[in-house]
């Protein structure tokens, strides 16, 4: 209770004083007019604005007081834009925001016509690299060092990436190819694992002063450079990596210096003087090199310290008492029917397996985790691997049902065909997020799913009207012999329609189903999208009929012969792109089969879906009730 008693007083103080200097500075420039006892109370002032604007306009929040120290550190010590800090992920970079001239825009973050979640490089020259998905900082930071060095530019270019998303494979690879080109660039590793917080005492602050003095580091280079590439310099280099080893232990540092960075820390990363000491002394040392930061997530509030994974993005919420505002559901996300359903299925089957990239609370898989622990894994954010491991389960004749967010499937593209469907593999992969997912913005909308994966030979690729759907399809995947197995569905709430307790069926593979018999226009839909269909439908007196094609590959030829047979217009309805989705797919077949019939799309043309709500980007794209009726009146002339 102390703990929520210091974050009712902070605020406050706050409001008694606003924000004495925060309402200062409208870029780093100001900031570095500051004297650098004032960063402690910048930061604070920082952390109260974060949580007040998230309080009512929430965001990812977590993440970003956690990293707010290493932020200022950046700005006040680099001289940016011109040096650049790339984020990884981007949920940390609230703070950046705010300090970039953004500060009163933020009120707006995430918000229809408002500021992206993430940095964008066409929202400000601070935003160097667009930043959504994860592991990407190391190779950008590195083509940015390598650019400026080809240019005869001096400007430095800092990765900021998380302990997180260290874990992807792209991150290795940057980190292998930055040891060896000798670029100027600096990691900042913000860990904030607290395992790592024995990494402290007089010795290991002498090791990181000695390590970090620019005198030690002009000799280091002199001796080593008149070495050459002698034995001697590579016996005095490996005396050096055991002896740090010895006294850094955990610190991760073998493992950078055997890549080819040189490795200082760890420090406390919400400490701004030790952050800015280490900065200035790191600016000015040349080559790859890591700083390994020890952050607390949520650092600065209570309920967000206690509780990081909640907090990482919790909704409205009291900032003076941490309760969080949230409404309760009535009616059951897809993501939880996922999860129930999973359960049941691994109830009935031993082979059943589940397999998540780092997103187990949010793909709805924790109590399927906590019944079976030793048939759940959480692979780290590696969706190549989770894909490719998949297939190893189901080489090894495991059922895995591998559930990965839409948009983040794409990186694991090359695994599903090469790994997968050339295998005739039988994985169930499920797609989360499908569609139009709101605040989260372009980096996240998954829309490319349909198109991407339409052209793979033997796979099954569908996608439930309701809840009662994704059971039923959960189950008939479980029962196909071969090839991926994929179910896309949309986020948040279902359409309240009973599907617990219901009894298991096989779905008839590749087949469609009449919902509302039409005579004039033909509404073929997929998905969630098709109820809105049917609510649209229903005040046209029987002249739109509606079709549920649950799946997109294999289609239903047949039911498409029918619709040529007895209509002349044809609208396809997805939540994904229409180029190359089921209206690629719908089209393509009766450019060929029906020569006259006009087929017309609604779903997401040909651009990048910025962040709004669900409910307005659905809007935009006419994938609501009021949107389909405005198209079936201009089809129907009325």
């Amino acid at each position: 209770m102390q703990k929520f008693r210091n974050t009712r007083k902070v605020f406050a103080n706050f409001a008694a004083n606003m924000y004495e200097l925060l309402d200062r500075i409208d870029s780093p420039s100001d900031l570095r007019s500051l004297k650098p006892e004032q960063l402690e109370q910048l930061c604070s002032e920082l952390r109260s604005y974060i949580i007040e604007s998230c309080a009512d306009n929430p965001g990812h929040l977590a993440s970003s007081l956690g990293a707010i120290e290493l932020i200022v550190g950046f700005h006040y010590v680099f001289d940016s834009p011109a040096d650049k800090i790339v984020f990884d992920v981007g949920h940390q970079a609230y703070a950046h925001k705010v300090l970039t001239g953004r500060r009163e825009a933020f009120k707006n973050n995430r918000k229809k016509d408002g500021l992206s979640g993430f940095p964008s490089r066409s929202e400000s020259e601070y935003d160097c690299f667009g930043a959504g998905h994860s592991s990407t900082s190391v190779s950008a930071a590195l083509g940015l060092a390598e650019a400026a060095k080809l240019q005869g530019r001096k400007n430095k270019v800092v990765a900021l990436i998380g302990d997180g998303a260290l874990t992807g494979g792209l991150a290795f690879e940057g980190l292998n190819n930055a040891g060896i080109s000798r670029s100027d660039l600096l990691v900042i590793l913000n860990d904030n694992n607290q395992s790592i917080d024995g990494n402290t005492g007089a010795l290991h602050n002498y090791l990181l002063r000695v390590t970090t003095s620019s005198r030690y580091n002009r000799l280091k280079d002199k001796v080593w450079h008149s070495l050459g590439d002698s034995r001697l310099r590579a016996l005095i280099q490996r005396w050096i990596r055991s002896v740090k080893a010895y006294f850094v232990k955990k610190s991760g540092g073998d493992l950078f210096e055997a890549l080819g960075f040189r490795y200082f820390g760890p420090i406390d990363g919400n400490d701004i003087e030790a952050v800015v000491q280490n900065f200035r002394k790191l600016k000015s040392i040349g080559g790859p090199r890591v700083l390994h930061c020890c952050t607390v997530k949520g650092k600065g509030y209570a309920p967000a310290e206690n509780d990081p994974v909640v907090w990482h993005a919790p909704g409205k919420f009291d900032p003076s008492t941490g309760e969080r505002k949230n409404a309760p559901r009535s009616i059951a996300r897809y993501q939880d029917v996922f999860g129930q359903v999973l359960c049941e299925l691994a109830e009935k089957d031993g082979r059943v397996v589940g397999i998540t990239p780092a997103m187990a609370s949010g793909c709805g898989m924790t109590v399927f985790a906590g019944k079976f622990p030793d048939r759940f894994f959480d692979v780290g954010i590696e969706e190549e691997h989770a894909a490719t491991f998949s297939a190893g389960l189901a080489a090894g004749g495991m059922r895995p049902f591998c559930n990965i967010y839409s948009s983040f499937s794409q990186r694991a593209y090359d695994q599903i065909i090469h790994d997968i469907a050339l295998q005739k593999l039988p994985v169930v992969l499920c797609f989360d997020r499908a569609g139009l997912v709101g605040e989260d913005g372009a980096t996240h909308q998954g829309a490319f799913d349909i198109a991407a994966y339409r052209s793979i030979p033997g796979a099954v690729i569908c996608a439930p009207r309701d809840e009662w759907e994704l059971k039923q399809l959960m189950y008939t995947g479980l029962q196909q012999p071969e090839g991926p197995f994929i179910i896309r569905y949309p986020r948040g709430a279902g359409e309240g329609v009973p599907w617990q307790g219901a009894d298991f069926q096989v779905l008839p593979l590749g087949k469609a189903e009449e919902l509302l018999q039409g005579t004039e226009l033909a509404v073929v839909a997929t998905g969630p999208a098709v109820n809105r269909a049917l609510e649209a439908a229903e005040g046209f007196e029987g002249k739109v009929g509606v079709y549920n094609f649950r799946f997109i590959k294999p289609l239903d030829t047949q039911m498409l012969e029918q619709i040529a047979n007895k209509y002349k217009q044809v609208v396809t309805v997805e939540d994904g792109a229409v180029k190359g989705g089921l209206f690629g797919a719908v089209s393509e077949y009766f450019a060929s089969h029906a020569k006259g019939l006009l087929v017309e799309p609604v779903g997401i043309g040909d651009s990048f879906v910025a962040q709004a709500s669900q409910q307005e980007q659905r809007a935009a794209w006419n994938l609501d009730r009021e949107g389909l009726e405005k198209i079936f009146r201009k089809f129907l002339e009325i």
